[in-house]
Order: structure tokens, then C-alpha cells, then sequence
């Protein structure tokens, strides 16, 4: 993995409760990974500590979404020659101390899943129904077991970065990730451990959450099949 370059991909939606701490950790403790802020149209003052803290960051002018936000730091990872991007939330919830074991683990993948559950069993609560039928859908569609799918710690090699980056409806959703590997991606999942939300809210309300579970099933079971498969361009897995 030597002289290998990468770049950390944050999208952040209202983050001033957490944005800091966040990239703080990373300058101070990962100065070796590069990274970047989008900025997704934040109404609270999520630009404002950018700003102030001279972060490297990219402003949406206007709230573009998690898709659009992912895509561009995927392009702009693509287009500064990078050989790894990682999507990696702005909520202080993902550990950047397995970025190195992920890393390590794209020798012999072209997408690497932070997951919860490649050692530990997933408990038996009601939110995790949806992971569990999401990662049912995978197994149809796709013949692979994807433990954690809803995982939003992932890492891309160029191909799969160029792929996400060049194709308006390559979101970071587990949808995206059955497209990929029907096209012939690789995938392995690193055990991780994550944190709880310390500040702000999350979007995902309990109402929302069943929306996006069937959204991503139906797409999964159905509007895949729909997609032209992707040609993967190889060259940054050995």
C-alpha cells in the first residue's frame, strides 16, 4: 500500500455540532490521509468553522443531497489522481482508526465495507430489520452476503470512484453497491466498531427509515436489472 494516495470524502448537511472534531481528529491524529468537507448547503454554521478553521472543503451552494455531495468528492478524488476515496460521515459516528485495515484489505478489493457485523451478530431490534432484508435482497440479486449494507464507511478504488463519479444515479446507497458488483466489483467488509451520534440529529426518523428500506429493495429486487452494467476500468488493485 505504499504511495498510495487517499482521499476522505465528508459530506456534511448541518454538521457545526460535529464537523470539528471530525476533521480535527483527522489533521491531528491521520495527517497522512488527505481529505475534504462538502458542504451541502448547510443552514447552521458548518461553513462558517470551515472557513474559520481553513478546512479543505467544496461549498454546494444549495442542500444537493447525500448523492450529489458523495459524487462530487468522488469526482474530485477521480480527478486529482487519487488511488482510494473513502465516504466517510461528518457525524463523528465513523472511527477513522480502521482506515489503515481498510486500506490494506483493497489489495484484494475494489470496494471495502466498514462493517459492524463481519464478527459480532447483528441484535435482535426492530432497526435492524431493514439491514436484514436489505442484505436478503443482496443475496438474490447478487449471490454475495453483504453483512453490514447499510454501512456508510466505504471505500473505492479508481474504478469504482470513476464509476460512482461519472454517473448521475451512482448513489452511496446499497442499490448502487448490487449494480456494482453485478458488474463485477469486488467487495470485502472490515470489522469495525462505530459510535453513537454525539450531537445533532439524524434524518433518518423511524418513518423515514421503513421509506428507505423499501425504496432500496424495490430498487435492489427490480430497477437494477433496468441499469446497464458498468464497465469497471482497472488499475488501482494489484
Amino acid at each position: 500500500m505504499e504511495n498510495k494516495r487517499l482521499l476522505i470524502v465528508i459530506p456534511a448537511y448541518n454538521e457545526a455540532e460535529n464537523i470539528e472534531r471530525v476533521v480535527d481528529d483527522l489533521i491531528v491524529n491521520y495527517p497522512q490521509y488527505d481529505y475534504v468537507v462538502i458542504n451541502d448547503g448547510s443552514r447552521d454554521k458548518t461553513l462558517e468553522i470551515c472557513r474559520r478553521k481553513q478546512y479543505r472543503y467544496i461549498d454546494m451552494p444549495i442542500n444537493v443531497g447525500l448523492t450529489d455531495g458523495v459524487q462530487t468528492g468522488m469526482m474530485y478524488a477521480y480527478e486529482h489522481g487519487y488511488d482510494y476515496a473513502l465516504q466517510f460521515d461528518g457525524d463523528g459516528q465513523h472511527d477513522p482508526r480502521y482506515i489503515a485495515a481498510m486500506l490494506e484489505a483493497m489489495d484484494e478489493c475494489d470496494i471495502c465495507i466498514a462493517s459492524r457485523f463481519v464478527d459480532c451478530k447483528k441484535p435482535k431490534a426492530l432497526r435492524m430489520l431493514g439491514s436484514n432484508i436489505i442484505q436478503l435482497a443482496l443475496k438474490l440479486t447478487t449471490g454475495k452476503t453483504i453483512k453490514d449494507p447499510t454501512s456508510g464507511m466505504r471505500m473505492f478504488n479508481r474504478a469504482t470512484m470513476r464509476a460512482m463519479a461519472k454517473n448521475a444515479d451512482y448513489g452511496p446507497e446499497p442499490d448502487t453497491l448490487a449494480h456494482l458488483i453485478r458488474s463485477g466489483a469486488v467487495v470485502k467488509e472490515v470489522q469495525v466498531e462505530m459510535h453513537e451520534r454525539v450531537a445533532g440529529q439524524s434524518y433518518l426518523t423511524f418513518s423515514r427509515s421503513m421509506r428507505y428500506m423499501a425504496h432500496m429493495c424495490f430498487s435492489i429486487l427490480f430497477i437494477q436489472w433496468c441499469r446497464k452494467k458498468v464497465k469497471l476500468k482497472r488499475g488501482a488493485r494489484k
